[in-house]
């Protein structure tokens, strides 16, 4: 029988890094998500994970960065409201369905299991972190302007990371 996690939201974080300009990373995060792990042991072999991701919860430190990311050229968060992740297995690395934009493509994360822990509450948590590259543009994200001394103003891949705790659900 599966044990069902449940994202801990208050202690995890969701966050991405791309070139801006071809000199520097600019970095931002999703403040609204959620994610479930559906495990048959606690070694996490072949579980299910499902994560959904609120689009209009980009956070970059930069109010007309954020919208401009919430904007049709990027992620048309009226219209897709959502990025969605599902894969059927967890290892080392995470194979799964990435849906951005309404673009559905695989992608691999590579993944650190972080434990299995109990906290005072009683509460029995795991951790994990994941990090990948992906191509923006393999997503429909295809706005950029060109640069005068060469190059392009937001580079193509995009860095993905994640700081994951769950709550084993009884």
């Amino acid at each position: 029988m599966a044990t069902k996690w449940i994202l801990d939201p208050t202690h995890s974080e969701l966050t991405f890094k791309v070139k801006h300009m071809m000199i520097s990373n600019v970095k931002g995060s999703f403040r609204t998500f959620t994610a479930e792990i559906e495990a048959e042991d606690e070694f996490f072999t072949n579980a299910k994970t499902t994560a959904t991701i609120q689009t209009d919860s980009v956070f970059t430190n930069n109010t007309d960065r954020d919208n401009h990311l919430k904007s049709a050229e990027f992620f048309n968060a009226e219209a897709h409201p959502t990025i969605t992740f599902e894969s059927q297995a967890l290892n080392n690395a995470i194979v799964g369905n990435l849906t951005i934009n309404g673009v559905t493509k695989p992608v691999t994360l590579d993944v650190d299991f972080g434990g299995i822990n109990v906290d005072p509450w009683g509460n029995t948590k795991a951790g994990f972190s994941f990090e990948g590259k992906i191509s923006r543009k393999d997503f429909g994200l295809n706005w950029n302007a060109a640069l005068e001394a060469g190059g392009v103003m937001v580079s193509d891949d995009v860095k993905i990371a994640g700081e994951l705790q769950f709550v084993k659900q009884a």
